[in-house]
């Protein structure tokens, strides 16, 4: 992308922002990033310490994680196997290019989060919409993580109470709600009051374990399968034409890694465009296979009748798919608070933002706020965990959401770089740039829009 002259943040500085936006910054960097501050004296050097391979790495682990649970019901909604594939395999461009976007305009707007990038490109309304779907995605995010250990744990305490899965609980403590509540107040909640989590470095190792674990054993019981898993019926192609794109939101939700991806890109030892598009597409094709490998075996394995939850169709009494369960949770009890971090971190710089207070001055008021801001975060998103048991339903919520942060901001982003630049002329690729942004943007405001409606009008009203 050839960059020409111009002030792409004019726009941007009309809002008097302050120091505190580097706080915000190194607030919502990736777990195992560590970018260099953002000054007038670094601007020059803007080197980090991450090498090519690292970032690969780093850029997989944000994009896999418990959304691969939901990719075999996301393949039998596609209708079967070809038609999974082949939706990837089309979204997937689109996906590596929204990463290189990002990049690009990092280096020309010389932010280093994602919303700060927004805001410096896009202006203020914009900035403001990105920082409230950040917020809004990630309570979506942990309302399904709690889900998840709900989902988990049914198996586990059936496999170690022996009592039949079709009559339900008979103990109250071996109740859904109770077990996910009595989880989330011992486990998840003091984890989620501190103002630091210096512990994300070793959630992201632990994570990615899980993930490939995981995979592994669902590869595994396709290929050695148990004789009593026999698939009721394998769909080979949609019910209706529509079918397809309910199975945008599960893989808008897995592939979502763009909110921690320029960080990432500004910790490199060479932060270039070029070289970042090497690294995800290296790292975008390592999770297609993950993912892949998941939804086909799951899928194959089950056929139409898979559960949202692909764990939650095996046994409670099978041993590996138990241990799988056990490493799902681990993950989920330390994702858990590092996303209600970024979403706190988020309405946290939008009150220090409109209140006009720095954070010096709000130190004694930012620890109350602070707790009731986590606390009220905690309940809501508990009680709306036990009164919505279905995973799908909230990743078709949040899987629009993460459509945005995919297609809509990206292109946002592009366009307006593109039209910041001043020339003379406007070459071809100039054109075709701002088109391709226009596309984006109008693919992903269809999948929002799409995803959204069905999710209210099928899946939250049934």
């Amino acid at each position: 992308m050839a960059q020409g002259t111009g002030s792409i943040n004019s726009d941007y500085k009309d809002w008097e922002w302050s120091d505190d936006a580097g706080e915000r910054a190194r607030l919502l960097q990736s777990p195992s990033v560590e970018t260099v501050p953002k000054n007038s004296e670094s601007q020059g050097n803007r080197l980090g310490s991450t090498s090519a391979l690292g970032a690969v790495f780093i850029v997989v682990n944000a994009a896999l994680g418990a959304g691969l649970l939901n990719f075999p019901a996301a393949f039998s909604m596609a209708g079967g196997v070809a038609a999974g594939i082949a939706l990837q395999m089309c979204m997937l461009i689109f996906i590596i290019g929204g990463l290189v976007i990002l990049a690009y305009c990092s280096q020309a707007s010389n932010e280093r989060t994602y919303q700060e990038v927004v805001w410096a490109v896009c202006g203020k309304v914009s900035g403001v919409l990105c920082e409230v779907a950040i917020a809004v995605y990630t309570f979506g995010t942990c309302i399904a993580f709690l889900i998840i250990i709900g989902d988990q744990e049914d198996k586990i305490i059936a496999a170690l109470v022996k009592e039949p899965e079709e009559v339900g609980s008979s103990r109250w403590y071996t109740d859904r709600k109770f077990t996910i509540s009595i989880t989330a107040f011992l486990l998840i909640l003091p984890l989620s009051i501190p103002k630091e989590i210096g512990f994300q470095k070793y959630a992201s190792s632990l994570s990615v374990i899980g993930t490939w674990y995981v995979t592994a054993v669902i590869i595994i019981k396709y290929i050695w399968p148990d004789k009593e898993l026999v698939p009721v019926e394998i769909p080979t192609s949609p019910s209706t034409w529509t079918a397809v794109f309910n199975a945008m939101p599960t893989i808008c939700f897995g592939f979502q890694c763009h909110v921690s991806s320029v960080p990432v890109f500004n910790s490199m030892k060479q932060p270039e465009v070029k070289t970042w598009g090497a690294v995800v597409t290296a790292a975008m094709v390592i999770a297609l296979f993950v993912y892949t490998g998941t939804g086909i075996c799951g899928f194959l394995t089950f056929g139409a009748g898979v559960e949202q939850d692909v764990l939650m169709s095996y046994p409670s009494n099978d041993i590996p798919v138990a241990i799988a369960r056990a490493f799902i949770i681990l993950c989920v009890l330390t994702s858990y608070p590092i996303l209600h971090f970024c979403g706190r971190a988020v309405l946290e710089g939008l009150w220090l933002r409109y209140s006009g207070i720095t954070v010096e001055e709000d130190v004694v008021r930012e620890q109350r706020r602070r707790l009731l801001q986590t606390i009220s975060w905690f309940l809501l998103t508990l009680l709306l965990a036990l009164f919505i048991p279905d995973i799908g339903k909230v990743i078709s919520v949040i899987g629009g959401l993460a459509a945005c942060f995919i297609f809509v901001f990206p292109g946002l982003c592009l366009i307006q770089a593109k039209l910041s630049e001043i020339q003379e002329t406007r070459a071809i690729s100039w054109w075709a740039q701002v088109s391709y942004g226009v596309f984006m943007v109008t693919l992903g405001a269809f999948i929002f829009g799409q995803t959204t409606a069905n999710a209210i009008f099928v899946d939250l009203t049934a």
